[in-house]
């Protein structure tokens, strides 16, 4: 599985990068856990997805810079960066826990530097959410 699983991951973070749709990549019953959303369900993480892709505009890159595989969980060091719609770059570190289940991500869970996203990140999904409401 360790070579399956790697590529697997590769495939995730290519897709949120570019605010793509995951779906063959994670089950139905995909769980998420993130440091600024909690527990969340799969419909609720992949629309943060689609929300990131279109607020970084596809420019937001996930550098893998460790990974372990053993079994079926992976854990993932990594670092992101994008460039913001007023021009600005963004860079920020995760961790990433992954449990994989028959070839597909089944839960993810993800740390970051949550002071990166409350800065930078944060406003523009308030802003974006609030121009959808309108």
């Amino acid at each position: 599985m360790s070579d399956s699983a790697r590529q697997l991951i590769q495939k995730f973070f290519q897709a949120i990068g570019q605010g793509n749709p995951l779906d063959e990549l994670i089950t139905g019953e995909m769980r998420a856990w993130t440091v600024s959303s909690g527990e969340t369900d799969r419909q609720r993480f992949l629309g943060g997805v689609k929300l990131l892709g279109a607020i970084i505009g596809g420019s937001l890159r996930y550098d893998i810079d460790a990974l372990t595989v053993q079994e079926d969980r992976a854990v993932a060091e990594v670092t992101s960066r994008g460039t913001l719609p007023d021009g600005a770059p963004f860079t920020n570190v995760h961790a990433f826990i992954f449990r994989i289940c028959d070839g597909r991500i089944a839960s993810v869970a993800e740390f970051m530097n949550q002071w990166v996203v409350e800065e930078k990140i944060a406003p523009l999904i308030q802003k974006a959410s609030a121009a959808r409401e309108s």
